[in-house]
């Protein structure tokens, strides 16, 4: 039988977690006292946070045999909160992790969570972030709560309501194939039927690989406004139409591009590539919106364009079918 988190004090699993997490650059006191100290070289501080809650963000096994490792959560987790910080232009300097871990836990899956959480790390881009403190505790359910800081090295962070009419809308890394990958896992029996190009969508469903490079690029070109594709393209769009009080009309032509690579897992499930690209979100891509008379940074594609009217967003100028995920409506 596995070892237990329940077989173990708070202590000695810490002791086994702390050895397998990347240490932040800027840490002035880490993991021991009561809280860590980072310092702030820029003066500002940039912060997010994001939770992963067991049958609501994942599951441990699915009903075809298919298994989320502690490997894939702690990469998402990673992945999700890194991005936010690059949606604002910045780039990630700390990270503390809660665990909430049912007593049954295995202690492998949460040492597989910790290397998980550092490869992300190591892998995105993300070297000079690491893991300064967190907490654990016991429920009836695994949950996996991470706050990361970040700095902005002397750049203006870029909000969601700054894009304006004549403003190219642009997109950096990919969109639609978690989604895709995730209606896989739902609809496929025999995974082991799969292609390599189908077991890549599911492969970035469960370690996402936010571009983050891209966000600082887009502020030092001038980004007028950026997010984090996290809920959909068509509803993260809508976010910024808000927020600045326009219009953003997305172009069918520009998206079908992002459809393509996702054509043959479609074709299995008799589905449309393009309500993926529209609605899907977990690729964690960057939506940002550009003076026209400039060059996009590179990375971004220009995907459409901002137009004066009341906020909303339009796929050729008609209203798109897919609007993208509510966590509260699903």
């Amino acid at each position: 039988m596995p070892l237990t988190v329940g077989e173990l004090s708070e202590s000695a699993l810490l002791k086994r977690i702390f050895p397998r997490l990347p240490s932040a650059a800027n840490t002035l006191v880490g993991p021991g006292d009561d809280a860590a100290v980072v310092a702030a070289p820029d003066g500002r501080t940039v912060i997010s946070i994001d939770t992963l809650v067991q049958d609501k963000d994942f599951r441990l096994t699915r009903p075809n045999g298919f298994v989320t490792t502690g490997y894939d959560v702690g990469w998402k987790s990673a992945a999700q909160n890194l991005s936010d910080i690059n949606a604002m232009g910045g780039e990630a300097t700390a990270m503390v992790v809660s665990l909430t871990l049912p007593p049954e836990t295995p202690v492998d899956w949460v040492e597989s969570l910790a290397d998980g959480l550092a490869a992300a790390c190591r892998y995105l881009g993300a070297e000079g972030c690491g893991v300064v403190g967190g907490d654990l505790g016991g429920g009836t359910e695994l949950v996996v709560t991470a706050a990361v800081t970040g700095s902005l090295e002397g750049r203006a962070p870029v909000l969601r309501s700054g894009a304006k009419p004549g403003d190219v809308v642009a997109l950096a890394g990919t969109v639609g194939r978690a989604a895709a990958g995730l209606a896989l896992l739902e609809a496929v029996e025999d995974l082991e039927s799969l292609g390599d190009e189908e077991l890549a969508l599911i492969g970035i469903q469960c370690r996402p690989e936010p571009p983050l490079a891209a966000g600082p690029a887009a502020a030092e070109a001038g980004a007028s406004a950026m997010l984090d594709v996290s809920d959909g393209l068509v509803r993260d769009a809508g976010r910024i139409a808000e927020a600045s009080g326009v219009q953003i009309d997305l172009d069918p032509d520009a998206l079908r591009g992002f459809a393509a690579p996702l054509e043959q897992a479609a074709r299995q499930l008799d589905a449309d590539p393009l309500d993926w690209v529209l609605g899907g979100g977990e690729d964690h891509g960057l939506l940002a919106t550009f003076d026209p008379t400039g060059t996009l940074p590179n990375g971004f594609t220009a995907i459409g364009s901002v137009v004066a009217g009341t906020p909303h967003v339009t796929l050729g100028l008609q209203a798109p079918a897919s609007i993208g995920w509510d966590h509260f409506a699903h």
